[in-house]
């Protein structure tokens, strides 16, 4: 029986480029990567990959985060944090597991925290459908 391989999608990753910089707010029901610059609050129901280009200032959540760059805000993950080789945050961590590289450099605080202590802390906000605007006759 063979075996069933997970599909990718690569249309369902959201990407913001080297040289890119935004400012506001990103809620995110896919997987995220950034190289490029963003400030502000970034939430996705995914994997957020933050790469060695990339800054990053304000929070993150997410459910797991892969991260190369450099972060200054706080992040709560509801899964599992990885700090790469070369990463800087500068900021505090609520997160239910953590994997550090060595060379990774934290500065902050760092809390272990349970699913419903990552639903509370976090403010996770709920992304309902929208409704379809009526067209205009």
């Amino acid at each position: 029986m063979a075996k069933m391989e997970p599909v990718v999608n690569a249309n369902a990753i959201s990407r913001i480029s080297a040289g890119t910089v935004i400012k506001g707010e990103i809620l995110s029901p896919c997987d995220i990567r950034i190289d490029g610059t963003f400030e502000g609050k970034l939430q996705s129901k995914g994997r957020v990959v933050i790469g060695e280009s990339a800054h990053i200032k304000g929070d993150i959540v997410c459910d797991n985060i892969d991260l190369w760059g450099k972060v200054e805000g706080n992040i709560f993950v509801k899964d599992t944090l990885n700090l790469k080789d070369g990463c800087v945050v500068n900021g505090n961590l609520n997160i239910r597991k953590l994997s550090v590289e060595l060379g990774a450099t934290f500065n902050g605080n760092c809390k272990m925290i349970s699913e419903s202590d990552f639903d509370r802390l976090a403010g996770v906000k709920e992304q309902k459908a929208q409704p379809a605007a009526a067209p205009a006759n």
